[in-house]
């Protein structure tokens, strides 16, 4: 276990950040960006904010611009899911000889977005902070044998050999124990939690008159969205009119569409797809409980967004992020699994009066999070970078 003290910036240190380049495999335009991603583009647009130059690089897709400008962050784009590493590095290098999409960019600091496997920003040169959302063992399988473990040793490591002198950034305590169980010093480990968006105008929560579940999450193997659908199909004996919203997209929707129908719960489930910020929190408003039974999460920012509505969410303790987003008992329920899922979705939906406290106190702690106040965090740590220092445990404010 590694034990981490809270850091905050010197604000009599005056801020020497001028100029960012993030880097990440996906931005959220992406068929299968997500909270990851969303989590970088809030902190450059809260930086950019603030007067900094923010330059985002990530890779191109079906439809998606060379270059653009979005919230304050000059994106630019090229190579595909695995070429998007070189190809970022190239485009550096070549922008200090002047030529290329990033010309000009004279970052002070680089984030380095490792979803599995870094960029390696460290060759330029510029001080880097490794952005670790959570670790990816149990993921990797799905990218192939042969990848998955070429991918986990990169992740397990060369990464943390490569950048055992680099600031390292997350996003909760769990996934700063990953990092130190992988070498990552936590002297160098800075916590900076997600933030939350507020509730767009004109939408109050009115929670529909029969039991609603709602499970907002990426449509990829890893979330495991098959164990809500079990857990609602097995709730349909005591609760014959309950309904799942899932909300979301990706690859593996086809699957889950079958899966529905083979558990014969096809008139019980609405897969609503990519859906605006209005839209998604109209569903979650008429939400009685939210699910999220992935098998690995960072943090969980969809813990925060059903918990504005007053929604308690059910997950997995072992999924890891959830034990810090989640308060076990007060805005939501941990579990073991599947089984676990569905008694405790069934007891909030026939208690009306402890689900009703339990969303209560979840908004209350939802009322916590800010991007402004992530981005000021994130800021502490550029800075402290910059300077050749490190921030350790949890940043709750930043300069």
């Amino acid at each position: 276990m590694v034990s981490y003290v809270s850091s905050a910036p010197d604000p009599n240190v005056s801020n020497i950040v001028r100029e960012v380049l993030l880097l990440c495999w996906r931005d959220t335009g992406h068929p299968q960006g997500g909270g990851s991603e969303r989590y970088l583009e809030q902190v450059g647009a809260q930086l950019a904010a603030s007067g900094v130059k923010v330059t985002l690089r990530t890779a191109r897709y079906p439809g998606a611009a060379r270059s653009e400008f979005v919230d304050g962050i000059q994106i630019s784009r090229a190579g595909g899911r695995f070429t998007v590493y070189p190809r970022a590095l190239a485009a550096i290098f070549a922008g200090r000889m002047g030529v290329g999409p990033l010309r000009g960019i004279r970052p002070d600091v680089v984030i380095d977005t490792q979803n599995g496997i870094p960029f390696f920003a460290g060759v330029t040169g510029v001080p880097s902070v490794v952005l670790v959302h959570h670790g990816h063992r149990e993921q990797w399988p799905v990218a192939g044998r042969l990848v998955g473990r070429i991918g986990w040793w990169i992740e397990s490591r060369l990464s943390p050999r490569v950048h055992r002198g680099n600031q390292y950034l997350t996003v909760s305590l769990p996934s700063a124990e990953e990092l130190g169980a992988l070498g990552v010093g936590g002297e160098r480990v800075a916590v900076v939690r997600n933030g939350a968006e507020p509730v767009p105008a004109g939408i109050v929560d009115r929670p529909a008159s029969a039991p609603r579940v709602a499970v907002l999450s990426r449509l990829v193997p890893h979330k495991q969205i098959e164990d809500a659908l079990v857990a609602v199909a097995g709730l349909r004996a005591d609760f014959p009119d309950v309904h799942l919203d899932v909300i979301g997209d990706g690859w593996w929707a086809p699957n889950l569409r079958e899966c529905a129908a083979e558990l014969g719960i096809d008139d019980a489930v609405t897969f609503h797809g990519h859906v605006d910020e209005v839209r998604k929190h109209e569903i979650l408003s008429q939400a009685w409980v939210h699910v999220m039974p992935s098998r690995k999460e960072g943090w969980g920012l969809a813990v925060i967004e059903a918990a504005q509505h007053g929604v308690p969410t059910v997950g997995y303790r072992s999924s890891r992020g959830l034990t810090d987003s989640i308060v076990d008992g007060v805005t939501g329920t941990l579990v073991a699994d599947v089984s676990g899922l569905g008694a405790a979705i069934g007891e909030l939906l026939a208690d009306v009066e402890a689900r009703q406290v339990m969303g209560e106190k979840a908004r209350a702690r939802a009322g916590e999070f800010s991007w402004e106040q992530t981005g000021a965090g994130v800021r502490a740590v550029l800075e402290a970078a910059a300077r050749g220092e490190f921030v350790s445990g949890l940043v709750t404010r930043g300069e």
